[in-house]
């Protein structure tokens, strides 16, 4: 009898795979319904006088358990929509399509490294902040350097560069409104000079953004949609400073004025904190749509023989999206 009960112990089922684990969920949510259900009618009802509530506890799971299944797959509407945008392309690009409240998502190569381009002044600004709270830094602190000095420490050459001779001399605060609002180079350069670029790098590490790098004498800042999106996720969830910086990080990237692509379709009235980034064969955009009826990540990144043709199906996709979202 002993030897029976361990035998029929272990061959209890277990969930094997993400399958068994939804469908365990939606046996709790139903069993979680069932007693709601009976408490509004034996319960609640006596205490409103015959009106229903939903428990909060049951609202609380039913959401959480929606947005878990949500974000187990690839949703088949957006997927459809970047099938119809990109026709064939796909692999030139990187997406990563979060919705902030019920969790739905789309991925397509989110691991794939680009050039960061200007998407690197992202980092720059957080580490900015962080070190705005820690007294390191100063919004008034007067920064200055010339040009020839930048480009030669930046290693810009000199057909790349956009300017060759003066001197660059800007507060903390403007260098930083001028590098998120029309993604001044000289304004990040500056900013990166005061930070240091091992303090980058070791932001980098500490929000285990693996795929992205600084940039060395011989490369470009790396980086994937994957990255970004964690960036912009950990920023709307006050998980990068503290919740004061996020605030003022996202009015920042609201008032980008780089407004082509992810923005160029969207009504105007819709805030959208995010930010551009263009080199050589490489167009991203990259931030958060605050809809009347959702909040969403977007993030495009691209490296293609046409940018401009790139720019237009960043643009076509973020319609699409904000359309679907918000039907």
């Amino acid at each position: 009898m002993f030897e029976k009960r361990i035998y029929l112990k272990s061959q209890q089922p277990k969930p094997s795979n993400k399958f068994d684990l939804i469908k365990l969920f939606l046996l709790i949510v139903i069993f979680i319904f069932t007693i709601n259900t009976f408490a509004n009618l034996f319960i609640y009802s006596s205490i409103t006088g015959g009106s229903l509530l939903v428990s909060p506890l049951a609202t609380d799971i039913i959401q959480k358990t929606v947005s878990f299944i949500n974000s187990q797959e690839n949703s088949k509407p957006i997927e459809e929509i970047v099938d119809k945008v990109l026709d064939g392309g796909k692999n030139n690009y990187g997406i990563v399509i979060r919705n902030l409240k019920t969790g739905e998502r789309y991925y397509l190569n989110e691991d794939k490294v680009f050039d960061s381009a200007s998407l690197y002044k992202l980092w720059i600004m957080a580490v900015v902040y962080e070190q705005l709270d820690q007294g390191e830094v100063q919004e008034n602190d007067v920064l200055s350097d010339s040009v020839e000095d930048l480009n030669e420490k930046f290693n810009i050459s000199s057909s790349s560069a956009e300017f060759h001779d003066g001197t660059i001399t800007t507060s903390v605060k403007n260098a930083l409104e001028n590098m998120i609002d029309i993604s001044d180079n000289y304004s990040a350069m500056i900013l990166t000079q005061k930070v240091g670029l091992a303090t980058v790098s070791q932001f980098l590490n500490d929000n285990d953004f693996n795929d992205s790098k600084i940039g060395t004498a011989i490369d470009n800042p790396k980086t994937s949609a994957k990255d970004i999106a964690s960036f912009f996720d950990k920023l709307y969830h006050d998980q990068l400073n503290d919740s004061s910086d996020s605030v003022q990080m996202l009015d920042l990237l609201k008032k980008q004025q780089l407004n082509g692509k992810i923005p160029k379709y969207i009504p105007t009235q819709v805030e959208i904190a995010h930010k551009t980034g263009e080199l050589d064969n490489a167009s991203h955009d990259a931030g958060i749509v605050y809809g009347p009826r959702s909040s969403y990540i977007i993030v495009v990144m691209s490296s293609t023989d046409n940018p401009s043709n790139a720019d237009e199906n960043i643009a076509q996709i973020s319609k699409l999206v904000y359309d679907y979202f918000e039907k």
